[in-house]
């Protein structure tokens, strides 16, 4: 149940009209990595947490309806930002005030194109937030539909990407324009991305194991090879020396990738080296991890009547009994 408190989460203010810099917020309304995005994003990833991961769907839930918020903060700066220039264009019946300070065509197309990235915002949405991006591409669930992958570790890895690409965004943004007000609005907006990034990335690390992502684990004869694919001087880093991150295999560097395919007869013949897992160690966890995830996710729609609204304590009481059969396969 969602309620709308007409009051903005953040107070947005502007000093004066800019339809230029109105016309590039609009990335963050109706781009790809905007707050419409974001919202929607989180929205539906939250539906198949609800049941396995009780505590992450309400991470999702309260993100989400808080990007919503953002996209009102957003649409409310562009509408103030358009302000005169929007009220102009609906004096139909006579020329608008702000073309008769212009004299002749060639002033009025020069203020076109200095004050609009997109023209095309004005003319078809009449002065007000449209869903598209800066330059009119209309909003698309294509910039999200990759992001609900039904597997909570690649979703949540997917909204850390996300956050930093909006993150990033603001950043750019804040370099377009020089009013202090619309500055505190993006730099408020900007944090929030930060701070979204860190909650993700705590809930990622609360679901253990969470690497690698999905169920089955990668083969330990091909997971820490290194192929020195580029001829040169060799370039050597934590990517391909010392151990790895996640399993701690040593990097085996494989300098001469032809001869080493060829030696191996198409890599068919490789040993796992620099490595404690084995093949039959892999083979265990993906039947013990499959066997885990299936409960989850059926317990996301169980057989038989179902009702979507519980109290807290049955809500309470689930996250309990969702705690311990974790606990009981990491001892696995």
């Amino acid at each position: 149940m969602f309620y709308h408190v007409k009051d903005l989460q953040y107070n947005a203010r502007v000093s004066k009209p800019d339809p230029a810099f109105a016309t590039l917020l609009l990335e963050q309304f109706g781009g790809a990595n905007g707050e419409l995005a974001a919202a929607l994003r989180y929205f539906g990833q939250a539906f198949g947490a609800r049941s396995p991961f009780p505590d992450k769907y309400d991470l999702l839930m309260d993100i989400a309806t808080e990007e919503f918020s953002h996209l009102e903060i957003v649409g409310a700066t562009i509408q103030m930002l358009l302000q005169g220039i929007n009220g102009d264009l609906k004096k139909a019946a006579d020329e608008s005030e702000i073309m008769q300070l212009l004299d002749g065509k060639k002033a009025k197309e020069q203020f076109i194109h200095q004050a609009l990235v997109a023209p095309q915002f004005l003319t078809t949405s009449g002065g007000g937030p449209a869903y598209t991006n800066s330059q009119g591409v209309p909003w698309s669930a294509a910039y999200i539909n990759g992001d609900c992958n039904g597997d909570l570790t690649v979703d949540l890895r997917s909204n850390i990407a996300a956050e930093s690409r909006a993150k990033i965004t603001y950043e750019y943004l804040l370099q377009f324009t020089d009013d202090p007000y619309v500055k505190d609005t993006l730099n408020f907006l900007m944090t929030r991305e930060v701070a979204h990034f860190q909650m993700f990335e705590a809930a990622l690390d609360s679901i253990q194991p969470n690497f690698p992502p999905g169920v089955l684990q990668s083969d330990p004869r091909y997971s820490n090879l290194y192929f020195n694919m580029s001829s040169g001087a060799d370039v050597r880093g934590p990517w391909n020396e010392g151990e790895s991150t996640q399993f701690g295999e040593t990097w085996q560097f494989i300098n001469d990738p032809v001869k080493y395919v060829l030696e191996t007869n198409g890599l068919l013949n490789v040993q796992p080296e620099g490595t404690e897992r084995t093949l039959e160690g892999v083979s265990q966890l993906d039947q013990d991890l499959s066997q885990e995830r299936s409960e989850e996710i059926k317990m996301a729609v169980p057989i038989g009547v179902n009702v979507w609204s519980q109290s807290e304590k049955e809500l309470e009481d689930q996250s309990k009994s969702s705690g311990s059969r974790k606990k009981t396969s990491t001892k696995k």
